[in-house]
């Protein structure tokens, strides 16, 4: 009974949670940590007590800050605008709940060249940026290519932005063609359909599209954990009559619809779809996802880790625990994955002892 009614307690944590965005990557993760503390620590900021700073995260450039009072929380937050003072200079924080910041990011690269002769890239990159200002991208190299760094969600925004320009481009080279022109076929659209969308990340990369009836890409994250702890993503499938081939690729998962008998509804497929898309969007706002790194530590480092974690898997029925050879991933509600992580810590410092 004591055990449940600590957990309800700590459950509302997150209520005390802030996201910080924003920190400067490169820097020593301890002295950054400590700068972070301090600054929501200070009354001129609408600190106050901080209960503990979590950085490193997943996410780079991102700490979660937990206050001992909700009331500081909400304060910080309120206040808006923060400013961290470095060494080499101010740094423009932003701040806000962690049920509001995307859990996870996507890297990749990005290939422009498939544009050289059609538009001037840096005109277009200029575009890209002023569109979707959440993304982060590179200096633009000789060769066309660019690094980009975003949540899922803005890098298919800009996956759609491509292909609209592409087609714009397409439609001009028609309209030449049917004026005397040749029409090349070469065309910016098809290049990025061949090169994978034109999104080719270190990681991983979308796969072409197969034929079926309707085909969608989502955060694997997101799709692993809807599958593995949400029944509504099977009995969907089983109801709707479909059938899903889904291609897991690193951070990118395609998934494909197709029905799996003939006779159905003609938008049926396009209403699993909908359904499952919907789903995953909610879910890529609420869920939290933290790692526990393993490449580097001892092998009892690494057995304690993984002994904790299966040890508490049956007590957190909301967390998804991945285990790979490098890393273990653990993805849920922010509450869950808080109370999950600092009691893995807490089993690890006892087996210490």
């Amino acid at each position: 009974m004591l055990a449940s009614v600590l957990n309800v307690k700590e459950s509302k944590a997150f209520e005390r949670m802030i996201v910080v965005a924003g920190l400067p990557v490169g820097h020593n993760d301890r002295s950054l940590t400590k700068l972070v503390k301090s600054h929501f620590q200070d009354i001129k900021n609408e600190g106050g007590v901080v209960e503990d700073v979590i950085y490193p995260t997943r996410t780079k450039g991102v700490a979660y800050v937990i206050f001992k009072e909700k009331k500081v929380a909400e304060n910080v937050i309120r206040k808006k605008k923060h400013s961290l003072a470095e060494k080499v200079g101010t740094i423009q924080l932003t701040v806000s709940h962690v049920s509001e910041k995307v859990f996870s990011s996507v890297n990749a690269t990005l290939d422009l060249s498939v544009f050289l002769g059609q538009v001037v890239l840096e005109s277009l990159v200029r575009d890209l940026k002023r569109k979707i200002p959440s993304l982060c991208f590179s200096p633009l190299e000789q060769n066309g290519r660019i690094s980009v760094q975003g949540s899922f969600l803005a890098m298919k925004k800009l996956k759609e932005s491509l292909l609209l320009k592409a087609s714009s481009l397409l439609e001009k080279d028609r309209s030449s063609t049917s004026e005397g022109g040749k029409w090349n076929r070469q065309s910016p659209r098809s290049s990025l359909q061949r090169s994978s969308n034109a999104l080719e990340s270190p990681r991983s990369s979308v796969p072409r599209a197969t034929r079926c009836g309707e085909t969608f890409v989502l955060d694997t994250d997101v799709f692993l954990y809807l599958k593995k702890k949400k029944s509504c993503y099977e009995s969907m499938l089983k109801r709707s009559n479909v059938l899903c081939q889904e291609t897991v690729d690193g951070e990118i998962t395609t998934i494909c619809i197709k029905n799996a008998r003939s006779g159905l509804p003609p938008n049926n497929e396009k209403l699993v779809k909908e359904f499952i898309e919907k789903c995953s969007h909610a879910l890529y706002f609420e869920l939290r996802k933290e790692t526990f790194v393993l490449e580097g530590k001892k092998k009892r480092e690494k057995r304690d880790i993984k002994l904790a974690c299966e040890q508490l898997n049956p007590r957190y029925l909301q967390v998804l625990i991945n285990f790979y050879e490098t890393h273990i991933d653990i993805l849920g509600p922010s509450s869950d994955i808080y109370l999950f992580k600092q009691e893995v810590m807490k089993l690890i410092r006892q087996t210490v002892r």
